[in-house]
C-alpha cells in the first residue's frame, strides 16, 4: 500500500511513520488491487487527531479519531477503517451476486417415481474464481471447510476444480487440452 503521512503541529517522527505503515500493511490482505492511503497526524492542545483516507478497489474510506495518545488514536481509526472496508467489500460482493442471480432453483419435470411425488429441485450457484496455482488452491482448501474450490489455473489458464476426497487427500479436475 502506498502511504503518505503528513504531520501538523507535531514533530515529524520516523517511529510514528513506520508504526502507521506497519498497521496499514494488514489492509493489503483485504484488498485485491494496489491502494493509496493518506494519513494526517495532528496535535491540537492535548488532543491527538488522526485522519486517514484510503482509496482502493473502487472504495473511498475515510476515518477520523481523536484521543490523548497518538498511538491509540492510530489503532482506533484503523480498527474503524477495517470494519468499513470489510463492509464495503461485502456490499460489492452482494451487488455482484444479485446482478448475476447467484443462487436460484430450477425445477425439473422428470417423471416421479412411486416414492417421490414431487419434482426434483436443482440449486444453481454462481461462483467467482480467480487465477492461482494448484499449490495455492490446496492452501485455500486447507483454510476453508468447503469440499471443493473452482479456480483458473495460472499456468494453463483453464478452469480447474480441486476437491477433497473421502480419504482426506485431494483430487483435481482439469480439462483436456
Amino acid at each position: 500500500m502506498q502511504t503518505s503521512v503528513t504531520f501538523k503541529n507535531i514533530e515529524a517522527s520516523e517511529s510514528l511513520k513506520s508504526y502507521v505503515s506497519e498497521k496499514l500493511a494488514r489492509f493489503d490482505k483485504l484488498l485485491d488491487n494496489p491502494a493509496t492511503a493518506d494519513v494526517v497526524l495532528l496535535v491540537e492542545k492535548h488532543r491527538h487527531i488522526v485522519e486517514v483516507n484510503i482509496n482502493a478497489d473502487r472504495l473511498n474510506i475515510n476515518g477520523k479519531e481523536e484521543t490523548g495518545d497518538m498511538y491509540s488514536a492510530i489503532d482506533m481509526v484503523l480498527d474503524k477503517l477495517e470494519k468499513q472496508l470489510k463492509r464495503g467489500k461485502q456490499r460489492i460482493r452482494e451487488r455482484r451476486a444479485s446482478a448475476k442471480g447467484q443462487t436460484r432453483t430450477i425445477r425439473t419435470e422428470a417423471a416421479p417415481t412411486p416414492e417421490e411425488d414431487r419434482p426434483r429441485e436443482i440449486k444453481v450457484q454462481s461462483l467467482e474464481y480467480k487465477p492461482m496455482d494448484v499449490e495455492e488452491a490446496v492452501l485455500q482448501m486447507d483454510l476453508s471447510e468447503e469440499n471443493f474450490i473452482v479456480f483458473t489455473n495460472a499456468r494453463s489458464e483453464k478452469i480447474n476444480v480441486l476437491y477433497r476426497r473421502r480419504d482426506g487427500h485431494y483430487g483435481l479436475i482439469q480439462p483436456i487440452s
